[in-house]
């Protein structure tokens, strides 16, 4: 008898979800607005977004000028979201806020659009465009609702964006680095876009190895140029690590920002050297 009935269960199944299927057609056919409308809501809350979102699209157009229409388009724009249709949701979260500023779904509205506009943040390492569109919405959410319950949330979430930012900046002003094929102008192009990033991101964890990345481009800067330039920009290259010393009296790239600062201060003594010998076969000319 078991073996009967487990033989015949897909046939079942299939005949309950037929069943299913049919019962779910026939409402979204119905011209029933009040019984579509209730549909959608039991949909929406056994979470089959899909077939909710379905019918409260077919029903935002007959639903205008009814109290049922402000939640519907916010339920609507919410299946979007857990249908992971970022784009769209944030989409018709935005329309929403925009229609209904004053709804008691304003708030969740505004922060689902900055979730999803989250979503949208593709890895640093690509265009950060929406991850800036997102962090300007969070933004625009945090300063409308100070006192929200999802502040916390929205604050974690910024943070986590902003790092992002900064590391997808770190990797730029690293590009000029690695990019410099030992010609002056591509160190000095690295050493200004690491300094820029410094000043852009005062407090980041990258701070430290930008500075010595930038004591390595400027020390190849004075060594790739012309002679006649290369005392001042060795020069440079001892200010910087005096500065990193300061800065960082334990860093783990003490060891190699010194051997860079001793090689200036050699090569200052060696064109010191030649300049006095210069001068001297020129004052006894």
């Amino acid at each position: 008898m078991t073996r009967r009935i487990l033989a015949y269960l897909p046939i079942l199944l299939t005949v309950v979800l037929l069943s299913a299927c049919g019962k779910y057609n026939k409402i979204l056919k119905s011209d029933d607005v009040d019984k579509k409308y209730a549909a959608a809501l039991a949909y929406y809350e056994k979470e089959e977004y899909d077939k909710a979102g379905a019918l409260l699209e077919d029903l935002m157009p007959l639903l205008k000028g009814r109290s049922e229409y402000e939640q519907a388009n916010f339920l609507y724009a919410n299946t979007k979201y857990h249908q992971q249709l970022f784009v769209e949701s944030a989409f018709h979260f935005t329309s929403f806020g925009q229609t209904f500023p004053r709804s008691q779904y304003a708030e969740e509205a505004a922060f689902l659009n900055a979730k999803s506009l989250t979503n949208e943040s593709p890895a640093h390492n690509l265009d950060q465009q929406s991850t800036v569109q997102a962090m300007t919405a969070l933004q625009e959410f945090m300063r409308r609702y100070p006192q929200s319950k999802y502040m916390q949330e929205a604050n974690t979430i910024y943070d986590e964006l902003s790092r992002k930012i900064e590391l997808k900046a770190f990797d730029n002003a690293k590009q000029y680095y690695k990019l410099t094929n030992y010609d002056p102008q591509y160190y000095k192009s690295a050493v200004v876009a690491l300094e820029n990033f410094r000043k852009n991101f005062p407090s980041s964890a990258f701070n430290e190895e930008a500075a010595y990345l930038r004591i390595d481009a400027q020390h190849n800067y004075a060594k790739e140029s012309i002679e006649t330039k290369q005392r001042d920009r060795y020069l440079e290259v001892i200010t910087m690590y005096q500065a990193f010393v300061d800065a960082y009296p334990n860093s783990k790239y003490l060891r190699t920002a010194e051997s860079l600062y001793d090689s200036s201060r050699q090569a200052l003594e060696r064109l010191s050297k030649s300049t006095n010998a210069a001068n001297a076969t020129a004052t006894t000319n």
